[in-house]
């Protein structure tokens, strides 16, 4: 029985060849993503452990510049009394913050959160352990610093070259005295690292003769806990100590962690990959066994037992998924080698090191494979066994019974309407149905999976009139021979339907998500710009908001000075505003009282937040202040909730007394006649060219808060072809069968005056008649589950309202019947070139 099995593995080569490309793309899938996350765990592992490699002992001081109680940071003459420690061969001081290097463009190199500035720290020999200089050497006086080599490179800089360099102040320009090299982490993800003369960086960043950081190294033989215990005393309160050792295990836990979503985030994609490919195998295995009705039946003519065909069977896919498997996973270090690649592509630098293929990617590999196939192949192996010795005396495939296709349905039914419960249940629970939505999807697509074949008549029937108007006989032939196999039409159509239910959920979400942001942005901006900084969370210096009040065309200026206060003894947000002005850059709609009292020293209050506490115009509340310090203020009105702004607004003039170093996120300005590229310029020139703060128009900030989501959905497009690809393999198999199983009657066609021509029209009709009924099943699922997704949010997301992405819906329907039209070109060509005699004579 398993030379059988050999046999007809090795007699359907190319209808197997494709159970093998489903499969070994699912594969290859699984195992790239564990190769790939090991290697890059690994990479960076080794990476946290080189960098500790040399420090027995680090410190790390969370004192601040601001706060005049408490030690900033570690004092210089701390530092000493560490490096003359027994023990100890030197301890090395550090400090860093935002450094932002300006292109001969004038705009920012690197991804602004990953800019950094720190300091050159240079031993007894004038070199700092922690780089490696490929040109010139370390910064030494206040004009000098050096940059990385990405940086430099980008920047087209060299040593000795002027770079303007910004830092929280005002851009500076120094002189380059050196490029280095480095695996600094903000480097590696596509940002940049500028060394400054110590002075220079702790005046920056910290405060003269303090650090934040030391790097304590020993002398060879020396234990580091011992050293610990002795660095601990001498730390101020706000300092903590660990060994190196201790740090890179840390490091090497919060990296495993980090790369653990990745890694489910893929496995999830190539499970998905997977399960459309279990049709695929299903309804090739299912067509082979239908094709060697009478070999099998022979056998049980002949003595083979039901257990040994049904072994049989699933000996080919055990042969089958171990080919499958073995290619996969070769083609998944290929896939591992290629991520690594396209993240270099898209800036982030990762470290160096080998490809890690531990044994779980391999077993992984294996075992997914081969148990996907088996799993696959099991229902039509039960089918084969019960194949009975009298079909050998004809040539009549099994058909299902009127009894199964009756169970089928009824057990469909109930799953889909068990599904559809669950889904509304979840939808009417709000924000804590989703795990019922969850559970209800899964049910609905397993139940409208089963139903799949009952569906395929009565929607395909809608289409017939107007296949056969159009393109006649060859039309209704194809509407025909497509509900011909309801089954195999179903499983076919299953794939296509899994995949376009996860895109137009996705898609659904994602555009009616961007529209709601959209609408919050345009419905409560009035602003022509807004000012921040360049993505490195840090706020606004308050010299910026005087810059731009004095640019020229500058008709209203307010920050959103973010603080908290207690009021009454409740901890509350509040934004610090410009009286005045903040009506003109922001929507800020009055429910009673004036705003106008905010430039007499009151405040405002949002309607839900006044309603919460019983506060109206005129209520004088307790407030405790950001420094402590406690008076009376008193609400000068109330408005209208709004999600751009904080619960609480009050005059700048108020807030800042109380806070040296208020945190001004953004900036609000309105400039006469609008945003225009003068009026922008205009405001580029009163900041002094600083490639650090980034000016937003209207459409600018439309992009900021939305082009996340397109970005989202674009990945997940693109993790999603691995199922349409599959699914497209699905169209090509069923039509391959069809055709094979057809020859007698393509044959009968061809003699009574079909031409090749409208043969090949036949087979692409039915072919685009199957992919868009999966693509209508897919869609109309996709549409209905993210709709209840979004009854689980709206609450939460202002303006939220369901859209339906018509053009992309429109672009879906023709890529599924692009899908068909691919997938009938070798079926097509083949049922054409058919010999008619030939094919009348086969059975």
């Amino acid at each position: 029985m398993f030379r059988t099995a050999l046999r007809n593995v090795l007699a359907h080569k190319a209808r197997l060849l494709m159970t093998v490309l489903a499969v070994m793309l699912g594969v290859a899938f699984v195992s790239g993503t564990l190769v790939f996350t090991d290697t890059l765990g690994n990479a960076f592992r080794n990476q946290s452990s080189k960098s500790y490699d040399k420090v027995a002992v680090a410190v790390t001081s969370y004192g601040s510049r601001d706060d005049a109680e408490r030690e900033p940071g570690v004092s210089k003459q701390t530092l000493q009394k560490i490096e003359k420690l027994d023990g100890v061969a030197s301890a090395t001081g550090r400090v860093d913050g935002f450094a932002g290097v300006a292109g001969t463009d004038g705009k920012l190199i690197g991804q602004g959160w990953a800019n950094k500035g720190g300091n050159f720290a240079p031993g007894q020999d004038g070199k700092d352990p922690a780089y490696t200089f490929a040109q010139g050497s370390g910064p030494v006086k206040d004009d000098q610093i050096a940059l990385d080599k990405d940086t430099a490179d980008k920047g087209e800089y060299s040593v000795g070259d002027s770079v303007r360099v910004a830092t929280n102040g005002p851009v500076k320009t120094y002189k380059l005295a050196g490029v280095f090299t480095t695996e600094d982490g903000a480097v590696n993800a596509g940002g940049s690292l500028v060394l400054f003369d110590t002075a220079v960086a702790q005046q920056l960043y910290l405060k003269p003769g303090y650090f934040q950081n030391v790097s304590v190294a020993a002398t060879p033989g020396t234990d580091s806990q011992k050293i610990l215990t002795e660095v601990k005393p001498l730390l101020p309160k706000d300092a903590d100590a660990k060994t190196g050792q201790a740090l890179a295990d840390q490091e090497a836990k919060d990296i495993e962690k980090g790369l653990s979503g990745l890694n489910q985030t893929l496995l999830a994609f190539a499970a998905i990959a997977l399960f459309v490919g279990i049709f695929l195998i299903s309804n090739t295995f299912t067509m082979l066994v239908a094709q060697r009705t009478r070999e099998l039946a022979l056998m049980r003519a002949v003595g083979a037992s039901r257990g040994q065909v049904r072994r049989s069977v699933l000996a080919e896919a055990l042969v089958v998924g171990t080919i499958a498997s073995a290619i996969g996973f070769a083609l998944g270090l290929g896939l591992a080698t290629g991520l690594r690649s396209a993240m270099g592509a898209f800036g982030a630098k990762l470290p160096d090191g080998p490809l890690i293929v531990s044994a779980t990617p391999v077993i992984a590999a294996l075992a997914v494979g081969v148990l996907v196939t088996l799993i696959a192949a099991l229902l039509p192996a039960w089918r084969a066994a019960k194949i009975p010795p009298v079909a050998a005396m004809n040539s009549v495939h099994g058909v299902a019974t009127t009894k199964s296709l009756v169970v089928r349905n009824s057990i469909g039914g109930v799953i889909t309407l068990a599904g559809a419960a669950a889904v509304m249940a979840g939808a009417a629970a709000g924000k804590d149905g989703k795990i019922l939505i969850g559970l209800g999807a899964f049910l609905a697509l397993v139940g409208i999976i089963i139903l799949i074949p009952l569906l395929s008549r009565p929607i395909i029937a809608l289409v017939r009139p107007a296949l056969s108007k159009a393109f006649g006989v060859s039309g209704k032939l194809a509407s025909q021979n497509a509900v011909r196999n309801p089954r195999r039409t179903g499983a076919t159509a299953s794939a296509l339907a899994i995949g376009l239910t996860l895109v137009t959920g996705l898609s659904v979400l994602g555009v009616t998500l961007g529209t709601a942001i959209d609408r919050m942005t345009t419905d409560n901006i009035k602003a022509d710009y807004m000012v921040q900084m360049a993505a490195n969370g840090s706020g606004l210096d308050k010299d910026v908001l005087s810059a731009l009040r004095k640019a020229p065309g500058v008709s209203a200026v307010s920050p959103k000075e973010s603080s908290y206060l207690q009021l009454d003894g409740h901890d509350q947000s509040v934004a610090g505003v410009t009286p005045g002005d903040i009506e003109k850059v922001i929507s800020v709609e009055p429910v009673s009282g004036s705003l106008a009292t905010l430039g007499q020293g009151q405040i405002a209050v949002d309607d839900k937040t006044a309603a919460k506490h019983n506060w109206k115009p005129g209520s004088k509340v307790a407030v405790e202040f950001a420094d402590k310090k406690k008076g009376e203020l008193t609400i000068g009105a109330t408005f209208k909730e709004n999600e751009f702004l904080d619960s609480v607004l009050a005059p700048t003039s108020v807030l800042d007394p109380h806070d040296t170093k208020p945190y001004i996120p953004q900036i609000f300005v309105k400039t006469d006649g609008g945003a225009t590229s003068a009026n922008e310029k205009a405001l580029v020139s009163a900041l002094g060219d600083n490639p650090a703060i980034s000016i937003m128009d209207q459409q600018d900030i439309r992009n900021e808060f939305g082009g996340m989501i397109n970005t989202l959905l674009n990945i997940m497009y693109g993790l999603l072809a691995m199922a349409l690809i599959i699914a497209v393999l699905g169209v090509v198999n069923t039509l391959a069968m069809s055709v094979f199983e057809r020859q007698q009657e393509i044959g009968m066609l061809r003699a009574i005056g079909l031409d090749r021509r409208k043969v090949k029209r036949m087979i692409r009709l039915e072919a685009i008649v199957i992919s868009m009924f999966g693509a209508v099943i897919g869609i109309g699922l996709g549409s209905f589950l993210a709709w209840a997704i979004g009854q689980t949010i709206k609450k939460s997301i202002p303006n939220y309202a369901l859209v339906i992405p018509w053009d992309r819906i429109g672009i879906f329907l023709l890529l599924a019947g692009l899908v068909g039209v691919l997938a009938a070109m070798w079926p097509a060509r083949s049922a054409a070139k058919l010999n008619m005699l030939t094919a009348i004579k086969t059975e």
